[in-house]
C-alpha cells in the first residue's frame, strides 16, 4: 500500500521509533500486538505512524491506513474499517483471501436488507477478524487507525472485539491515535481506552511535546534561509514543542509579522495561495479531511488543467497530501478546520448541497447515506436530508450499529415536521410512530434504557384512537419492556396489560404471543406469579403452534423461574438450554442473551460459582458479536462477572476487568467493593457517586452495601442502619417486595448495632440496640425466605450478629455462618472466621481461635485486604503477623509511575484519572511508606519489595 510522503523530517522520536519497531517484531514471531497512540493535536502522531509504517512496508509488512472523520452528529458506521477493506479489496494481491470473506461486500455495502441485525452483526465482527488473521497469515499485516477520538460507537465496539476476542492473530499490529486532549470526562472513547489498555497485547504510547532543543533542530531542519537567533528562539517558545504549530510559525516567518492566533497563522499559508488553489481548499474543506479526486473536480467546478494546477499548488506548500485511491487530504485536521471556519454562511451551504447532489447523483450507496444526510442538512434541504437519514438508519442497522442508527433515526423524527407531507418518503414502516418505535429499540440494542423508554412514550402520544391495533399494542409492550429495565414495574404492568387487551389471543398472532411475553415477564417482576404462570403456558402452546421461535424461547426462559424449582433445577437448568438453542435457531440474539444470563445466574443462585463463568463469556461475547453490548442482560452479566471473581478471592482480576462505562454499578461495582476491602481512601465518595440522577437500580444496590459496609466498619451504627434503610426503601419494588439484597444490607447493619450493644452491655442503654437488632434481623429472614446458598450463608451471618447483640458472641452461632459461607464468598467467609475466632477464644477455645484466625489471615494477606487485617491485629493473643503491603492496587500502579520519573498530570493521564486524584494518591502514598518527598518514597518502595525495577523506561 502506498504511504503518503513527507518532507518535514521527524525529529525527536527516537525512543518511540525504538518501541513501535519492537512491537511490530513481536507481532511478527508471535501474538499480535496493539499500540494506542496518544497526544496532542499537531504533537506528531501522523507523522510518526507515517514513518513506522513505510519502515514496515519497506520490511514486508502490508499497511493499510483507515481513517476517523468528525461530521458532528452524523455517523458513518465502520468508517475506517470500510476505508481499510476497500482498499484491500481493490488490490489483486489479496483477491483469493478477500474473496473468501464475503464481509467485506457487507460492510461495503452490498449486504441485503432482510439480513437480522445480529446475524449481520455477527457476520461481521467474525469476518473481519477472520480476513485480517488469514491476511496476517501469509505477510505481516499493520492496520492504522488514525484519530480514534472521532470514531463512531460500531467502529469503537469492533475495535474492542478485535483487541480482546478474536483480532489479534499472529503476525497483526493495529496501531491507533487519538487526540488526547480530546477527551474530555464524558467522551465515549474514555471508558473503551481503560479497558483496552488493560488488555496483555495492548499498550499506550504517549507522544509528549518535543524539548526545545529538539524544536530548535527541527527548524532549522525546516527553513530554507538562515534565520536569526532571535526568530528561532521566538519560534521555539511559541511552538511549544508542538510539532506542527512549529512548522506553520516557521512558514510563516516571510510575512510582516506572525500571527498572535492560531487560525491566523493556520491561514496564512491558505491566504499565500493562488485564488484558484484557495478556492480549491475551500471547497475540500466542506467535504472533509480527505476527498475523492473526481469529487472534488466536479464540486469545485475548474477544467482539468486548472484544478491539477491548483492542487499542485496545495501539495507543494504542504497544505494537501496525495493518499491513496486517487484522493487527497487536509495534512492536519487542525489545518482543515480552520479552513472550515474561515468560510461564510452561504458559501458553506451551497457547497455542501453541491457535495450533497454530487454524491447522490454517484449512486445510492449506503456507504455515502450518512454523507449526504449531512451535507443535505448543512445545505438546509431538509426533504433530501430526512430521505438520506433514513437511509443511512437502514445501513446502520444492517451492519449492526445501534447508536449510529439511533442518531440517524432521531435526526429523521427531528426532521419529520419541517417536511410537507407530500415531501416525505412513503412505504411501509415510514410513519412517524413505527420510526419512533423503531428508534426506542435501537436506544435500547445501544444500552440507554431512559431515552429508549422516552421514545416509547413520544410513540404512544402519537398513537390515536383511529390507530392500527397492532401497532398500539406493539407500542404498549415495548414500552412496557423498556420500563422494566428501568424499574418502572408498576407502570409496565399496567401497560403490558393495555397491549395484551388490545388484540384477541384468537386467530393466534405473533404480535399476542410477544405481548403475552412481555406481560409474563411484567407479572413476575411485580410479584403477580399465578398471572404470570397462566399467560405463559397459554401463550408457549400458541407460539408452539405458529412457529413464533423466538417468543417460544423467551417464555421457556420465564417458566424456567416461575415452575419447579427455578433457575437452580435441573429442569430450569434444561429448559434454559432448550431456550437458548431456540433462540440461535431463530437468530433472535436478545433472547439468547437472556437464556445465558439466567443459566449463569442459576448457577450464582446455586452456589456453583466457578460454573456460571463459561455460561457468562459465552453470553458477552455473543453481546459483542451482535451489537448489543450495551443492552440490559449484558450489562447484567458484566457485573455478574465481576462479582464472581470478587467472591471466588480473584481481587486483581475483579479490578482489572472492571471498565468505566456509562453505568458504573454494572461496569464496576464489584471492584468498588474490593476498594472498600483494601482500604482505598476514596472509596465512599465513589459509593455516593453511585446514588445521584437518574436512578440506576444496580448503582443503588453497589452504593448502598458500599457504603453501609464502610459506616458499619468506622463504627458508626446510626449511619449504617440509615443507609440500610434507604437502600432498602429505593430497591424495594411497587409490590412491597423486598430487593434480595436486603439480606445482605442488613447483615453488614447488624455488625455494627452488636458492636455497640456489646460497648454499652451492662450500662443499661442496649435495650435500643437489641430492639433494633432484632428488627433488621427479621428484615434479613423475610428477605432470605426465596433465596439459594449465598442468601441463606448471609441470613447465617445476621443471625449471629443478632445473637452477638442480644447476648454476646455465640460459638454455635459464628459456626453455622462459617460452614454456610465455605462455597460462597472468599472475603466474607475471613470476616465470619474473625467473629468466630472472638467467639471462641470467649468460651476458652484459644487453639481453635487461634486457627481460624490464621485462616483469616492467610486470605487477607492474599487478598490485600487492610481493613480485615487491622481488625485480625486487634485479638489477643492473634497469629503472627504476615507482611502485606500498605498500598492499594491503584497507590501500587501510581508508585510504579512515580518511579519511572512521570508528573501528577501524566500519571493522571496514562491511568485515566484526574492529575488531582493522581496528587491524592502519591499524597497517601507518602503518608503510608513514611517519605519526606517522591524520590524518598520510591527509594524506600524498592527497599521494602513494594515494588521491584523496571529493566527500561520506554517511552
Amino acid at each position: 500500500m502506498s504511504q503518503r510522503s513527507f518532507s518535514t523530517p521527524l525529529i525527536g522520536r527516537g525512543d518511540e521509533l525504538a518501541r513501535l519497531a519492537a512491537v511490530l517484531e513481536r507481532a511478527r514471531h508471535g501474538g499480535g500486538q496493539a499500540v494506542l497512540v496518544a497526544g496532542d493535536a499537531g504533537v506528531g502522531k501522523t507523522r510518526l505512524l507515517d514513518e513506522v509504517a513505510e519502515r514496515a512496508g519497506a520490511a514486508g509488512t502490508t499497511v493499510v491506513v483507515g481513517h476517523c472523520v468528525d461530521l458532528g452528529d452524523v455517523g458513518l458506521p465502520y468508517l475506517p474499517f470500510t476505508e481499510i477493506l476497500g482498499v484491500l479489496a481493490a488490490d489483486a494481491r489479496f483477491a483469493a483471501v478477500v474473496s473468501a470473506h464475503p464481509v467485506v461486500e457487507r460492510l461495503l455495502g452490498a449486504g441485503s436488507d432482510s439480513a437480522r441485525v445480529a446475524d449481520a452483526r455477527l457476520r461481521l465482527y467474525e469476518g473481519v477478524a477472520g480476513l485480517f488473521a488469514d491476511l496476517a497469515a501469509t505477510a505481516p499485516l499493520l492496520l492504522v487507525l488514525e484519530d480514534l477520538h472521532w470514531a463512531d460507537q460500531s467502529s469503537r465496539d469492533l475495535l474492542r472485539f478485535l483487541l480482546s476476542r478474536a483480532g489479534l492473530a499472529r503476525g497483526l499490529t493495529v496501531l491507533a491515535s487519538y487526540r488526547a486532549d480530546d477527551l474530555h470526562r464524558r467522551h465515549p472513547l474514555r471508558p473503551l481506552l481503560a479497558e483496552l489498555v488493560r488488555l496483555p497485547a495492548v499498550e499506550r504510547l504517549e507522544l509528549r511535546p518535543l524539548a526545545d532543543t529538539e524544536v530548535t533542530r527541527l527548524v532549522r531542519a525546516l527553513t530554507e534561509r538562515p534565520l536569526s537567533e532571535v526568530a528561532v528562539r521566538d519560534i521555539v517558545q511559541r511552538a511549544e514543542g508542538n510539532a506542527f504549530y512549529t512548522e506553520e510559525l516557521v512558514a510563516a516567518a516571510d510575512a510582516a509579522g506572525i500571527p498572535t492566533g492560531l487560525a491566523d497563522l493556520l491561514l496564512i499559508r491558505v491566504e499565500q495561495l493562488p485564488e484558484t488553489a484557495q478556492r480549491v481548499l475551500r471547497t475540500a474543506a466542506v467535504a472533509g479531511r480527505r476527498v475523492g479526486h473526481d469529487l472534488l473536480r466536479d464540486a469545485v467546478g475548474l477544467p482539468e488543467e486548472e484544478l491539477e494546477s491548483a492542487l499542485r499548488e496545495a501539495v507543494g506548500r504542504q497544505l494537501l497530501v496525495p493518499g491513496d485511491g486517487d484522493t487527497y487530504a487536509f495534512r492536519h485536521a487542525l489545518a482543515r478546520e480552520a479552513v472550515y471556519a474561515d468560510l461564510l454562511p452561504g458559501q458553506r451551504s451551497r457547497l455542501h448541497g453541491t457535495f450533497a447532489r454530487l454524491l447522490a447523483a454517484g449512486g445510492s450507496s449506503a456507504a455515502t447515506a450518512a454523507e449526504r444526510a449531512h451535507h443535505y442538512r448543512e445545505s438546509h434541504d431538509l426533504p433530501e436530508a430526512l430521505a438520506a437519514s433514513l437511509e443511512a438508519a437502514d445501513h446502520a442497522r444492517r451492519v449492526g450499529a445501534p447508536a449510529e442508527e439511533l442518531r440517524q433515526l432521531e435526526t429523521a423524527l427531528d426532521l419529520w415536521p419541517a417536511v410537507p407531507c407530500e415531501a416525505r418518503p412513503t412505504g411501509e414502516g415510514l410513519d412517524r410512530v413505527t420510526l419512533t418505535l423503531r428508534a426506542s429499540a435501537a436506544a435500547a440494542h445501544a444500552g440507554d434504557a431512559h431515552r429508549a423508554v422516552s421514545l416509547t412514550r413520544a410513540a404512544l402520544a402519537g398513537t390515536g384512537q383511529d390507530a392500527d391495533p397492532e401497532l398500539a399494542a406493539r407500542v404498549r409492550y415495548t414500552l412496557a419492556g423498556n420500563l422494566m429495565t428501568v424499574d418502572n414495574l408498576a407502570a409496565a404492568f399496567a401497560y403490558s396489560s393495555e397491549a395484551l387487551a388490545m388484540i384477541p389471543a384468537d386467530p393466534p398472532s405473533r404480535t399476542w404471543v410477544w405481548a403475552a411475553a412481555t406481560h409474563v415477564m411484567a407479572a413476575r417482576q411485580i410479584g403477580d406469579d399465578a398471572t404470570a404462570l397462566r399467560v405463559a403456558r397459554q401463550a408457549l402452546e400458541v407460539a408452539e403452534r405458529i412457529g413464533a421461535t423466538a417468543a417460544r424461547a423467551d417464555l421457556l426462559i420465564s417458566l424456567a423461574r416461575l415452575e419447579g424449582g427455578g433457575l437452580r433445577s435441573l429442569e430450569g437448568q434444561a429448559r434454559l438450554r432448550e431456550a437458548r438453542e431456540l433462540a440461535r435457531s431463530a437468530g433472535d440474539a436478545p433472547v439468547e442473551i437472556r437464556a445465558l444470563f439466567a443459566l449463569a445466574i442459576g448457577c450464582f443462585e446455586a452456589g456453583e460459582f466457578q460454573e456460571c463463568l463459561p455460561w457468562i463469556d459465552e453470553g458477552l461475547d455473543r453481546a459483542r458479536r451482535s451489537g448489543l453490548v450495551s443492552s440490559l442482560y449484558a450489562s447484567e452479566m458484566r457485573y455478574l462477572r465481576l462479582l464472581v471473581l470478587y467472591t471466588l478471592g480473584h481481587w486483581d482480576e475483579c479490578v482489572s476487568s472492571a471498565d468505566a462505562g456509562p453505568a458504573p454499578g454494572f461496569a464496576g461495582g464489584p471492584a468498588l467493593y474490593v476498594a472498600l476491602g483494601r482500604g482505598e481512601p476514596d472509596v465512599v465518595e465513589r459509593g455516593r457517586a453511585l446514588l445521584g440522577e437518574p436512578f440506576d437500580w444496580m448503582g443503588r444496590l453497589v452504593g448502598g452495601i458500599v457504603l453501609t459496609d464502610a459506616a458499619a466498619l468506622r463504627g458508626d451504627p446510626e449511619e449504617a442502619v440509615a443507609l440500610m434503610r434507604d437502600s432498602v426503601a429505593a430497591l424495594t419494588d411497587e409490590s412491597g417486595r423486598p430487593a434480595d439484597v436486603t439480606v445482605r444490607l442488613a447483615a453488614l447493619a447488624l455488625a455494627a448495632v452488636a458492636d455497640r450493644a456489646a460497648e454499652v452491655r451492662g450500662t443499661g442503654g442496649e435495650g435500643r440496640w437489641t430492639d433494633l437488632a432484632g428488627e433488621l434481623v427479621e428484615s434479613a429472614r423475610v428477605s432470605a425466605a426465596r433465596q439459594g446458598p449465598e442468601g441463606q450463608a448471609w441470613l447465617a451471618r445476621a443471625e449471629a450478629e443478632w445473637t452477638r447483640a442480644v447476648s454476646g458472641p455465640d460459638a454455635t452461632a459464628w459456626g453455622r455462618a462459617v460452614a454456610a459461607f465455605a462455597h460462597a464468598d472468599v472475603y466474607e467467609l475471613a470476616r465470619v472466621r474473625l467473629r468466630y475466632a472472638e467467639a471462641l477464644s470467649v468460651d476458652g477455645r484459644h487453639a481453635e481461635a487461634d486457627e481460624q484466625a490464621r485462616a483469616a489471615r492467610e486470605t487477607a494477606v492474599a487478598l490485600r485486604a487492610v481493613a480485615l487485617l487491622e481488625r485480625l491485629d486487634a485479638l489477643p493473643g492473634r497469629a503472627a503477623t504476615v507482611r502485606v503491603s500498605p498500598l492499594t492496587a491503584r497507590e501500587r500502579e501510581v508508585l510504579r509511575l512515580l518511579a519511572l520519573g512521570r508528573s501528577n498530570r501524566q500519571i493522571g493521564e496514562e491511568l485515566f484519572i484526574t492529575g488531582k486524584t493522581a496528587s491524592v494518591h502519591v499524597s497517601n502514598i507518602l503518608a503510608k511508606v513514611g517519605a519526606a518527598s517522591r524520590t524518598e518514597a520510591v527509594a524506600i518502595a524498592y527497599r521494602e519489595g513494594l515494588i521491584t525495577p523496571e529493566p527500561t523506561a520506554q517511552g
